[in-house]
């Protein structure tokens, strides 16, 4: 039964949690620095990112924590980050949490990619390639978050440049993308026998309403008690949705190309295990072609 109070202790070990300021990404920050890590905790919004760090100080006084300006919806932005990083102190563990859910309309990256595709895949495609090198020199673990609205999509060219927008659609072949990513890298960095290593992780049907509330920071959302109550068995809050990142992050039981997430009922909540995700998210061919595409629209070819 493992939680946060497993962890061991992380001093010297620098960790990077892109999206860190709010949700399950500020959980992420929240437990593995108060485990000890040096959490480099990456954001858009450099205010939004410092009330975090306060939120973090005020349990954990001596928390090590800093801010990195990445907006994954800018492709100069992820560049600039990725030399930073690659310039600082090798990373232990590289967090690829930041996302989109959900755009009612579409609406497009900097680059010009759907929001979605272009920030929830494409964002990290373009950082874990370029700091690829770095990462593999250090025996980086990388942590893709997926989830389990995988199991309703499917990775062909009409989906994944579709004629149409649809919002949950697009969120759904998002994520798809970003599992199949992280298991087709995960395999490639076997083949190559690079140290790096990439686990996929999620974190069940998390809900703000169920989550502790924290100052300055977006992760508890008012709800009434009775919809609380009902939600109760079948979702958990976003600190516990956090729980499968940060196990993904530091085990070393968990192996490369791994499936990490809460072991109860369809996966909803409970405690963080491996579990497994359905087949066509390991579809060697498919992601072939998604790593393909992505070099293409990024400009960045990812070599392992």
């Amino acid at each position: 039964m493992w939680k946060p109070s497993d962890l061991p202790r992380l001093t010297g070990r620098r960790v990077l949690v892109t999206g860190g300021n709010a949700g399950l990404g500020y959980f992420a920050c929240e437990q593995l620095a108060g485990a000890g890590a040096s959490v480099v905790m990456a954001s858009r919004s450099e205010d939004k990112a410092r009330r975090a760090i306060d939120a973090i100080r005020s349990r954990f006084p001596r928390a090590d924590v800093t801010f990195q300006a990445l907006d994954l919806a800018d492709l100069r932005s992820v560049r600039a980050a990725a030399d930073t990083v690659a310039a600082g102190p090798p990373l232990a563990a590289l967090v690829a949490n930041a996302g989109v859910v959900g755009a009612a309309r579409r609406r497009t990256t900097a680059d010009g990619f759907e929001l979605q595709f272009g920030t929830n895949h494409l964002g990290h495609y373009a950082l874990v390639a370029l700091l690829l090198p770095t990462l593999s020199a250090a025996g980086t673990r990388i942590v893709h978050l997926g989830s389990i609205s995988h199991r309703w999509a499917r990775l062909t060219p009409s989906s994944l440049q579709p004629a149409t927008y649809r919002n949950a659609r697009a969120y759904a072949t998002s994520k798809l993308a970003v599992m199949a990513f992280g298991f087709e890298l995960a395999r490639r960095l076997d083949l190559s026998r690079s140290t790096a290593t990439s686990v996929v992780a999620h974190p069940g049907f998390a809900l703000g309403m169920l989550t502790p509330p924290r100052p300055g920071v977006a992760a508890h959302e008012d709800a009434p008690l009775w919809r609380q109550r009902i939600l109760q068995p079948v979702a958990q809050g976003k600190d516990e949705g956090a729980w499968p990142l940060v196990r993904a992050a530091v085990d070393t039981t968990i192996p490369n190309g791994a499936y990490c997430g809460p072991d109860g009922w369809f996966q909803l909540r409970g405690r963080p295990a491996v579990v497994e995700a359905k087949p066509h998210a390991r579809e060697s061919n498919a992601a072939s072609r998604l790593f393909d595409l992505s070099a293409e629209l990024t400009g960045i070819a990812l070599r392992v």
